[in-house]
């Protein structure tokens, strides 16, 4: 059994990443981490035990990130740079580094729910307006949810380096390598309620995210992990409008929270 799992979090001082550095320690003490982002960048969280921080624009430093992943079990890939073009530059970067390694750490990549906008549309497609506006009552009791396994489909630059992340990871796959896309929901380092619309239907607490993580890294190591899926990743809202059953089927994802304790 290994003694320890070495972690490297690409943006790990952001609003996932100190949230995975607070949470994958208490559910395998294992867990020890390589924290990488850029030099002055805020950290969101105090510092943990056994994590190591890496002032590195690892864009503009490709050898020295390349450096670091020796030894690396997973890495999670939650920078951002720049517009498009930049964005899908540092992915290739990160993803072509880590196919090129025997073996490949897994990495988990950030997607978005805004990856497939056009699929939900909080203001324009019945019946997600109603949702969007907390009009339960003429809902009713049941609604349409976004399957798992629905392709990108984004209406933005942000969806479409999204949807770029969600290639790669595929691409992996087909490569033999262990790649999972993390379409994450709403996720903020207070844990509180935004007054973004519908936020209480994509809200994600980072225990939640964490556990995703935990979840997908502990299937890779039983050897049962679907490389090249993408999973949404949200806390167990009453009322959310993404499929959770898939994850908590594929990889064991059991979120705990609820966006609807902030409305009691």
């Amino acid at each position: 059994m290994p003694s320890s799992f070495k972690v490297l979090l690409l943006g790990g001082r952001g609003n996932i990443g100190s949230g995975l550095r607070k949470y994958l320690p208490q559910l395998d003490a294992r867990y020890r981490f390589v924290c990488v982002d850029l030099p002055g960048a805020r950290n969101r969280a105090p510092a943990g035990v056994e994590e190591e921080f890496v002032d590195l624009d690892f864009f503009a430093h490709p050898e020295a990130f390349r450096d670091l992943l020796p030894g690396i079990d997973l890495v999670v890939y939650l920078a951002r740079h720049g517009g498009l073009k930049e964005m899908n530059q540092m992915t290739d970067l990160v993803y072509e580094s880590v196919l090129a390694r025997d073996p490949a750490p897994m990495i988990i990549g950030s997607s978005s729910v805004h990856a497939v906008d056009a699929a939900y549309l909080f203001y324009e497609r019945d019946p997600y307006p109603l949702l969007a506006q907390r009009r339960f009552a003429e809902l009713g009791p049941t609604w349409p949810i976004l399957p798992a396994t629905l392709p990108a489909c984004p209406v933005s630059h942000y969806g479409d380096e999204k949807a770029y992340v969600e290639a790669w990871t595929h691409r992996l796959a087909l490569q033999g390598k262990a790649a999972v896309a993390a379409r994450w929901g709403g996720i903020n380092a207070e844990n509180q309620m935004h007054s973004e619309v519908a936020y209480f239907s994509v809200w994600c607490h980072q225990e939640d995210a964490a556990r995703f993580v935990h979840a997908c890294f502990s299937t890779h190591q039983q050897g049962r992990l679907k490389s090249g899926a993408h999973y949404f990743v949200i806390s167990n809202n009453t009322y959310n409008i993404f499929d959770l059953e898939t994850p908590r089927r594929e990889v064991g994802y059991e979120p705990i929270h609820n966006a609807e304790v902030f409305y009691q």
